[in-house]
Parts: C-alpha cells; structure tokens; sequence
C-alpha cells in the first residue's frame, strides 16, 4: 500500500459509523456489528450450547457471542496468535489448518465430538494484491473451517464463514453443499462496499 493509500484508508477508517460504534460499546472491532446483523437475520448465536469461533483475534466476534449467550454455554475462541482476555471465552492458540492438532486440543477441553450448536469462521489470509494467489489462499482457509465443522457441529448446527467473491467461491460453495442441505451468501451492510468480502451460512449438517 503506498503513502497516499494508507493516508486515504486511515481517513476513511476513522469516519466509519462502524468504527465509531465500536468504540463506544466497548467492542475490539468493527467486525462485531457484521457478526451482529447476520445473528438478527439468521438467528444464529444460541442462548447456550457450544460455540467454536475460528480466527478468532483480536476478538470482536467473540465479544458478540459473549454478549449474546445469556444461558451460560461454552464459547472457544482459536487462532494462531494468542487472543487477549475476554471473560468468559476458552482460547486456543492453533494451527486451523491442522484439523487433528485442533481436534486434540478441544477433546482435551472436555468437547464431545458432533455437539457443536455454532462454527464461526472470520478467517482470511494476508492480501498478496495477486487476486487469483488471494482466491486459492481463501479456498484453503475454507475448507480447512468445513474439515473441522464437519467433526464438531451437531445435526442442526450452523456454519458461519467469511469468503471473496469470484470462482473459488463456486467451488466453496459446491463442497459445502456436500455436506449441508442449506447454503445462502450473506452480505451484512456493514461489510464495506468496495470490499469483495461476503458470507456463507451452511445449515442441516449430513451426518457421516
């Protein structure tokens, strides 16, 4: 990103209603408020239950779950880098795409395979520019996201995951409708207009 770039970014960054928002409830980004209308919409977020959230750092979607599971439930948080404290979120520091690594640590959390209620997925790789390396990058993160949905959620789980639009995400939307009965795209309006970034909610997990 040259000078003049970030200059503009920085700009509009600190105009976004979203931003402003953030700080004054308290949330750690943005993000939350995607998270936010999606949950209104879908009904996603349960009261209780189990609650898995993917590339989880720096944490404002799992300040949302948080808020949102009012009936007690366990919400983990995973990532790579460590996420700092949120009262009651479990964290995991984890290479998501080295599902039995990840699949061990949560068993030895006390998890119970196919009782998930939720996986949340916000991952997405550092952008090259290179639209076609950032596409493939994309796939790899999602797939990696329905390998572990897969073990965990239960029969009427969901699965939340953020993609780029363009041809791998025919091909991500093809694989998961090998294993839900249900795939829509969601575009929450908080999602910036320039950003190519959407959702994919899958629901009625095919047991195997």
């Amino acid at each position: 990103m040259t000078r003049r770039a970030s200059r503009g970014w920085l700009s509009r960054h600190r105009r976004d209603p979203y931003v402003r928002k953030a700080r004054q409830e308290g949330f750690r980004t943005r993000a939350s408020f995607k998270l936010a209308e999606m949950d209104r919409r879908e009904r996603l977020v349960p009261s209780g239950g189990i609650v898995l959230d993917l590339g989880a750092a720096p944490g404002g979607w799992s300040q949302y779950v948080r808020r949102r599971m009012t009936g007690g439930g366990r919400l983990i948080a995973i990532d790579r880098l460590p996420l700092s404290h949120l009262e009651g979120v479990e964290s995991l520091v984890a290479d998501l795409e080295e599902t039995a690594q990840v699949t061990q640590q949560l068993e030895e959390l006390g998890l119970v395979r196919g009782t998930a209620d939720l996986v949340l997925s916000d991952m997405a790789p550092n952008l090259s520019g290179d639209r076609v390396v950032d596409q493939a990058r994309m796939l790899v993160l999602g797939l990696a996201a329905l390998a572990l949905a897969r073990i965990w959620l239960g029969p009427r789980g969901a699965l939340l995951m953020k993609f780029f639009q363009g041809s791998e995400c025919v091909r991500m939307q093809e694989a998961l409708r090998d294993v839900f009965s249900g795939v829509k795209i969601l575009k929450p309006r908080a999602s910036r207009a320039e950003s190519a970034e959407l959702y994919l909610l899958a629901r009625e997990h095919r047991l195997v």
